[in-house]
């Protein structure tokens, strides 16, 4: 009897049923639907009412402020709000897949609500163009829509989540189409959106870069609605037949020829196997083949299409007609003698204790697994609860004699229905079919939960799953504080700490930057002080002014970048002298700060050097500068820029003559400050720009070589160039310019200091071994002369020179000077044997 009955409600539609369960009934009162224009969303979603402005509606008592209100599906209000919006009337309200409320007013304006009916910002405008020829009609899918105007030109935004209204290209029409319907941009071969306008017989295929014609003849098209799948499109044409076509129009699905030519209110899919046509007191459903199946009301609906059939709203009653599955089928079909159908008759007879259980079990003992899958599978689809408990206890009663069965199945299946039913409940009110819910996912069913603010059952249902529940505990966290206006910060927190602490690593700082949001400061402080991520919880204090606190987190978390940030943040924010004091009290801070200024920021670690005492830091800070100043290209030529080179380093000087420790850094500041005015005046004087910042040496080599002898004196004077110094610089310098007279003139002055030697090699080094001659016999040392000797090939006068030293060692070298020179070689043996050396 439980088999007819549950199969008596069924329809056949040619080979298959349908069944049309009431879910809920609704508990809203003094709700029309006549009167409302109605946006319902997919997957069990909300239902959005407003009073529709385009008809004439009798007021009784209530207010003549329009009211925009949401409800769930079992009619149990969740917010309102007065409609205040100007643009002209409310043209098109649809739900995005994320539950955001689209309302799109005659002028192009989009304003998007959320499920609490709270205006999102900003506001959405279509363009110029679309206000001015103002808005008639709108087509939604997903997360997208296209809307067309008075001027039959059609705009389009294909992602509310990135808002960029386009229009496509223009149809050229003289007239509105007749009817409207939009393949997605997912199922197209462009990836772009595709409006499909009726027109006259044909249809336009209308896209952003151009207009094709489609299944000439085959209209006018009244009504249109295109598949799930974006492969079938459902039409009403003015002859009253119901077509489905391809949507490239190549084929003829089916075809049935309705009972009046009058176009129906509404269109729509029910799954991919039939098609609803609903007029003002008849619902008719057409599959392929076979007789239509009718159902009468006597109230307005609307036709909620959802991805296994239709939710269909009425003023008194939510239901979902569905395609009755097969393994409902099997075991509930009159008359069925599947296995299934078997297995469950068997837990009634053994439920009565007849012994025609144990025959039923016999008759499938083979097919037991299958049946046992199908008592699982068929629980899944049912609503009522009643009725999933005795499904599931007919496939435990089956799996007890089956060992091939897979028992995860049965667990899964009970936990899926636990939270199926969970949702159901008409206080959440979310119908949601199990093929729904597998589609939906369950993070995206807690995930709307929270929106709703159904906080427990999400963090119940999060825990029962195995999820992370830090989304859930997060979003609570936030609500809460938001509604808790009046509750101290202190009672606030032990609250809010109370659940937080649950969820371990948990992101502290979020919920405290949503404090600060909400004007909560103090609180946003307290709780951040929980946060144990260093990288979180030190931004944070620099949104919410608490710059010491960061600064002592960033430190002690010994990150150099976390460290940066809060020095650069401070620094725009603090007085000098303020922050100077920050950052010397830590000492990681500190060297942070010299490092980058050192590099950036030359006047302002000035300023703290001189704040902090450390004179002898910026007295370095200066010599720097003077040298960047000395590689300025425009530093040449007696350039003005060396006058105040030197006075930055005389100030330099000056920082360093303070302190006792620095006394030989004070000296060489100021003899560096003399030479570069030295040369900078040379250089004014020869027009030359050889001479600043070379060394003293280098200065008087280049006076002598430009034959200055006065200011090569002068240098020497000035900086004290000891003798030996002065005599190896100008010797050097006048071989360099083959001022011999002079040279020989220089060495007659009186007895060189650093004797003939460095004479003699600076002619040979010029190669001129005349000029070496006349300084070669003045050298004391003959091992000296016999080597000048032999550096100008004179063997005779360098053995000579080798006998007076009586060196063996050196007769070796000089023969192997001659080695090429028989004669000379053999004058250098002659010598060995001569003094009897080795």
């Amino acid at each position: 009897m439980a088999n007819v009955s549950v199969a008596a409600e069924w329809q056949l539609l040619y080979n298959r049923y349908y069944r049309k369960p009431e879910i809920y009934p609704m508990q809203w009162k003094h709700i029309d639907l006549s009167r409302n224009k109605v946006a319902g969303a997919p997957f069990g979603g909300p239902i959005a009412v407003i009073r529709d402005d385009s008809k004439i509606v009798q007021l009784y008592a209530e207010s003549a402020l329009r009211k925009l209100r949401i409800f769930n599906s079992a009619g149990v209000q969740i917010s309102e709000t007065v409609w205040k919006h100007p643009g002209g009337r409310l043209v098109g309200m649809a739900w995005t897949d994320d539950q955001t409320l689209i309302c799109v007013v005659q002028d192009g304006t989009v304003f998007r609500y959320n499920v609490h009916a709270e205006l999102q910002e900003p506001n959405i405008s279509m363009g110029k163009e679309c206000f001015e020829q103002n808005v008639v009609e709108c087509v939604f899918w997903g997360n997208g829509m296209v809307c067309i105007t008075e001027a039959n030109q059609i705009f389009c935004i294909s992602d509310f989540k990135n808002p960029n209204p386009c229009k496509l290209a223009d149809p050229n029409l003289d007239e509105y189409p007749l009817c409207v319907a939009v393949i997605e941009p997912q199922y197209t071969m462009s990836g772009n959106v595709e409006v499909l306008l009726a027109v006259d017989d044909l249809v336009l295929l209308v896209e952003e870069d151009g207009v094709q014609q489609l299944g000439v003849g085959i209209g006018p098209l009244q009504k249109m609605v295109v598949s799930r799948n974006g492969k079938l499109l459902a039409s009403f044409t003015h002859d009253g037949r119901l077509l489905v076509i391809s949507t490239d129009f190549s084929k003829i699905i089916f075809e049935y020829s309705c009972e009046s030519a009058l176009p129906p209110d509404q269109l729509s899919w029910c799954g991919m196997d039939s098609v609803l046509l609903y007029w003002d007191d008849m619902l008719l459903m057409v599959g392929p083949y076979g007789d239509p199946v009718r159902y009468l009301y006597d109230e307005p609906i609307i036709l909620i299409p959802e991805c296994d059939g239709v939710r269909i709203l009425s003023n008194t009653s939510m239901e979902f007609l569905q395609r009755v599955p097969d393994s409902t089928v099997s075991i509930f079909k009159i008359g069925s003698t599947l296995p299934a159908a078997l297995l469950f008759d068997a837990l009634d007879h053994f439920d009565r204790r007849s012994a025609k259980a144990d025959e039923n079990l016999r008759l499938i003992r083979s097919s037991l697994p299958e049946a046992v899958e199908a008592c699982i599978d068929a629980a899944g689809h049912e609503f009522d609860v009643s009725r999933q408990r005795t499904l599931l206890r007919a496939a435990s009663y089956g799996q007890a004699f089956c060992s091939h069965v897979q028992r995860d199945r049965f667990q899964e299946m009970c936990k899926t229905l636990r939270v199926l039913n969970a949702v159901r409940n008409s206080e959440i009110g979310i119908p949601l079919s199990i093929q729904q819910y597998k589609l939906l996912t369950a993070p995206v069913l807690i995930g709307r939960l929270i929106n709703v603010h159904q906080h427990l059952l999400a963090l119940r249902i999060s825990e029962y799953l195995g999820m992370n529940q830090e989304v859930v505990i997060m979003h609570w966290a936030c609500s809460k504080i938001t509604a808790s206006l009046a509750i101290p910060d202190a009672t606030l927190l032990e609250i809010l700490l109370d659940k937080l602490r649950l969820c371990k690593g948990i992101s502290f700082a979020a919920v405290a930057a949503h404090a600060d949001k909400n004007g909560r400061r103090k609180l946003a402080a307290m709780l951040v002080e929980n946060e144990s991520r260093s990288s979180k919880q030190v931004p944070l204090l620099l949104s919410i002014g608490e710059e010491d606190t960061a600064l002592t987190k960033a430190t002690e978390s010994g990150d150099t970048d976390l460290v940066y940030l809060v020095l650069f943040h401070i620094w725009q924010k603090r007085p000098a002298l303020e922050y100077f004091g920050m950052i010397q009290a830590r000492p990681l801070a500190r060297d942070l700060f010299i490092t980058y200024a050192r590099c950036y920021k030359h006047e302002f670690l000035k300023d703290f050097f001189l704040s902090t005492g450390q004179l002898q830091d910026v007295a370095f800070l200066l010599w720097k500068e003077s040298w960047e100043l000395g590689k300025n290209p425009m530093a040449s030529k007696g350039s003005p820029l060396h006058g105040p080179r030197i006075k930055i380093i005389e100030k330099a000087q000056s920082l360093f003559s303070e302190t006792k420790e620095h006394t030989f850094e004070s000296k060489a500041a100021e003899e560096h400050a003399k030479l570069i005015r030295i040369q900078h005046e040379l250089e004014v004087t020869t027009k030359q720009a050889i001479f600043v910042d070379s060394s003293i040496s280098d200065t008087i080599r280049t006076c002598i070589v430009l034959g200055n002898h006065r200011a090569a004196m002068k240098v020497k004077t000035e900086f004290k160039v000891s003798e030996k110094r002065w005599y190896w610089l100008k010797v050097f310098a006048l071989a360099t310019i083959r001022d011999w007279d002079a040279l020989e003139k220089f060495s007659k002055e009186k007895r060189p200091p650093i004797g003939y030697r460095p004479f003699v090699e600076a002619c040979i080094d010029a190669d001129e071994k005349g000029e070496a001659l006349k300084y070669i016999p003045k050298l004391t040392d003959p091992r000296e002369r016999a080597e000048s000797y032999a550096r100008i090939g004179m063997a005779k006068e360098a053995a000579d020179a080798a006998s007076q030293a009586k060196d063996g060692e050196l007769l070796g070298r000089l023969k192997l000077t001659f080695a090429q020179n028989a004669a000379a070689s053999s004058i250098f043996d002659t010598l060995r044997d001569r003094l009897g050396v080795a």
